[in-house]
């Protein structure tokens, strides 16, 4: 009787999935979701909602493969839909995309029913992450003296090379990124990569800039990675 309660009504042929292995996978999942997001988050600073989204989304993904499993048609389509997923609040890091993708890969394997390939997965995957931030890796070689500046000027200034000589002065390495208007286009806001001669002269640069800004907006902060990674 329970097994027929919980059998689906358009089920014909195929095998019903049991309440017991429903909720075996699912606290499986569970688990390695808490799992997954202790290894990830050690070390490294991420919001509450982030934390829970992690330990979450591998049960998720799992009753979600449960319930097409067999079914290629709608596998396809589950696929398709994760493929359209976008996080529209505050941009994540590279880092915790990866987080992401190693939860979703959790909770497929543990929905086709693959428990222990299931936890040998995230027990990988977050023993790798933690050993690669032990490692430091990818943060031996960055540049200490390495900023990005963010300079805004009214649209009424000529922006081309009028920086040049105040940043040629406290800078060895100059590259202008990015140009956007803003404020409904009466304001620019210029964005340039820098290697200072010397860090502790920051704030000068910042006060000659200020000079030919016409004292706006003038923002300075340690570099920015060139290319984003974006769900």
């Amino acid at each position: 009787m329970l097994n027929y309660l919980f059998s689906g009504i358009f089920d014909t042929t195929s095998a019903t999935i049991s309440p017991l292995n429903f909720l075996l996978c699912m606290g499986v999942s569970l688990v390695l979701g808490l799992v997954l997001c202790a290894m990830t988050m050690w070390h490294s600073q991420s919001s509450g909602s982030y934390a829970v989204t992690l330990a979450l989304l591998p049960a998720v993904v799992c009753v979600v493969i449960m319930m097409v499993n067999g079914n290629v048609g709608a596998g396809v389509a589950v696929a398709g839909a994760f493929s359209l997923v976008r996080f529209r609040s505050a941009p994540g890091t590279a880092r915790e995309i990866a987080a992401l993708f190693a939860a979703m890969g959790a909770g497929l394997i543990a929905g086709m029913g693959y428990l222990a390939y299931a936890v040998l997965f995230a027990l990988i995957m977050g023993g790798a992450t933690m050993l690669f931030t032990a490692l430091h890796l990818g943060e031996r070689g960055r540049d200490a003296n390495g900023r990005t500046l963010h300079i805004t000027i009214p649209e009424s200034l000529d922006y081309t090379g009028v920086f040049d000589p105040v940043l040629a002065e406290y800078a060895e390495k100059i590259q202008l990124r990015q140009v956007k208007s803003t404020n409904m286009g009466s304001l620019f806001k210029l964005t340039y990569d820098l290697t200072l001669r010397d860090a502790a002269k920051e704030k000068k640069l910042i006060d000659a800039l200020r000079c030919r800004n016409g004292n706006l907006e003038i923002t300075v902060s340690q570099q920015e990675s060139v290319g984003t990674v974006g769900l």
